[in-house]
């Protein structure tokens, strides 16, 4: 069965310069719907700016002191596109009501003096027409956000595989090349077939450990992807930790190498932000990841400067340096290691590939930027209580809610 319209989901502002229109407009429309009023345009925009995300139908008069109603109706439209706009006039301004119509500033305009039941039903089918577009876009930004997530999640899957396969082999790979350098100089030496240089233990012995070095950072690379991937739904998000302390903690333990490359770091995240729950080794692991990335690609003598703060349900962290600011292709693919356009050394792309990975299991989200001025920015969206990645809507749910929209739809139509 179709569920009636809530009229009073979203108010109405009405801006009338004359206080009787203002108190009659409330009295003979109050009971059926949230109503605001202002007497002049410049009030009137101030009520839009503080209460944009509840007005859906904006209805001014056009004749007042100051600013005109279509000033207004320009500002609303500028400031939220959504909101319906219906201009109040009398018949000696029918120009400026019919200007606004062709410049699309207006939905609808209405005559004065009203007629309330004539009105009372513009009113209505104003609503339901902000309403269904309202409920329209909602359902297209969840069906979007599903779809993201089912691609990140797909994604995710198949680089655990791969980096569980790619460490496995590797693994073995180090056995076979660890014995045949502990075996290659003994043969040589015995065949007396090996010149001075490779006869010599020292030489053998560096060669030995620049290889294995090599692989067990390869391995390390792939371990911490893996890591990254893997999930304990029974320790989910178990850690209460302050970003501030955090942070702290993680500069400290790189304090040394930081020195050594004359880079400075300026923590301005306050310590009265409120706490977050993480699942605290992958975060740890996420924060290294991001200052080791800074340590090898920033310049010497470089600075790096912390920041954040809570927006909303969430803790954003923004990581700014003052190196050369990387072209916008290169951020478009800076967190994608098998993209053409990742730079830097090719471990650094796993590392912040990872980094994406953690972030997303959180439920949050990472980005990079150059800034306007040079330099770069890392910015790090986090819940304070993150959940599980939302599932993808329900498919009878969905139809239910698109067909109830598509009725609602039709009978505007029907009406207009």
């Amino acid at each position: 069965m179709e569920t009636a319209t809530d009229y009073k989901k979203f108010a109405i502002l009405y801006v009338d310069d004359e206080e009787k229109s203002l108190k009659y407009f409330a009295r003979a429309f109050g009971d059926d719907f949230r109503i605001f009023t202002a007497n002049n345009a410049q009030d009137g925009l101030k009520l839009l700016e503080t209460h944009a995300d509840e007005i859906g139908l904006l209805l001014t008069d056009q004749q007042m002191p100051g600013e005109k109603g279509v000033w207004l109706l320009e500002r609303a439209r500028q400031l939220r596109p959504q909101i319906l706009r219906m201009l109040v006039t009398a018949y000696a301004d029918m120009d400026a009501a019919i200007a606004a119509v062709n410049a699309g500033a207006i939905y609808r305009y209405v005559t004065k003096p009203w007629d309330p039941p004539r009105l009372q039903l513009d009113l209505q089918q104003a609503l339901e027409f902000f309403i269904v577009q309202t409920e329209r876009d909602q359902l297209l930004a969840e069906k979007m956000s599903a779809l993201r997530n089912m691609m990140i999640a797909d994604r995710i899957v198949s680089l655990g595989l791969l980096a569980a396969g790619l460490s496995h082999h590797i693994k073995n790979s180090l056995v076979s090349v660890k014995t045949f350098l502990e075996l290659a100089p003994v043969k040589l030496a015995e065949e007396k077939t090996c010149a001075d240089r490779l006869c010599d233990p020292d030489f053998w012995r560096d060669y030995h450990q620049n290889v294995q070095g090599q692989i067990e950072k390869i391995n390390s690379l792939l371990t911490d992807l893996r890591t990254a991937l893997e999930t304990d739904p029974h320790e989910l998000f178990a850690d209460e930790i302050h970003l501030q302390v955090a942070v702290t903690e993680r500069l400290a333990e790189l304090q040394e190498p930081f020195a050594a490359r004359r880079l400075t770091v300026e923590n301005q995240i306050p310590d009265t932000l409120p706490t977050l729950h993480v699942d605290r080794p992958k975060f740890d692991r996420l924060l290294d990841l991001l200052f080791r990335h800074e340590l090898a690609l920033l310049p010497a003598g470089s600075h790096l400067t912390l920041t954040a703060e809570a927006q909303g349900a969430d803790v954003v962290l923004q990581l700014a340096d003052n190196g050369p600011a990387l072209p916008p292709e290169t951020m478009n693919g800076i967190f994608d290691p098998f993209s053409n356009a990742a730079a830097g050394p090719s471990e650094y792309g796993i590392n912040l590939m990872a980094c994406f990975v953690i972030a997303h299991h959180h439920g949050g989200k990472i980005e990079a930027r150059s800034g306007a001025d040079g330099g770069n920015r890392f910015i790090l969206r986090l819940p304070r209580q993150p959940v599980h990645a939302p599932a993808a809507p329900d498919e009878a749910e969905q139809l239910k809610k698109t067909l109830r929209n598509e009725n609602l739809w039709g009978k505007i139509l029907a009406n207009g």
